[in-house]
């Protein structure tokens, strides 16, 4: 008899990032490793889970507090806050940051160059005081 089940789809790093980001922010409070595994569907190792949400506080994406002999984790970054966090790590690996960021400026759309102007704009604003 031949098993004709689909193999498992895998994700992406980036994608269980988000989707762990995500159970955070719509938990009640702090949240064991457990609860996030169980939200998502309980087919990943906890492991896994436990892997993702100590990468995710490497980033400052997430907080966790002891509680007895577990963490509690909480989300500190929305989904666009750890793409953020993504894109300043690349360009932080980067040794020509000004060729980076004028290749990635040059390749913005004229909404996204409209949008970035008003961004840097208000930052300098906030700093002028």
């Amino acid at each position: 008899m031949t098993d004709h089940r689909q193999p498992a789809r895998r994700r992406g790093q980036g994608e269980l990032e988000a989707q762990v980001l995500l159970a955070l922010r719509q938990a009640p409070g702090p949240v064991t490793a457990a609860w996030v595994r169980e939200r998502l569907g309980g087919d990943l190792a906890y492991t896994t889970v436990l892997t993702i949400l100590t990468r995710l506080l490497a980033k400052n994406a997430v907080s966790r507090e002891r509680m007895s002999r577990a963490f509690l984790w909480t989300s500190t970054a929305d989904e666009a806050g750890l793409a953020a966090l993504r894109m300043r790590r690349l360009l932080d690996g980067e040794a020509d940051r000004e060729a980076v960021l004028a290749s990635f400026v040059t390749s913005l759309t004229p909404e996204d160059e409209r949008v970035v102007r008003e961004l840097l704009n208000e930052a300098g604003q906030d700093r002028d005081g």
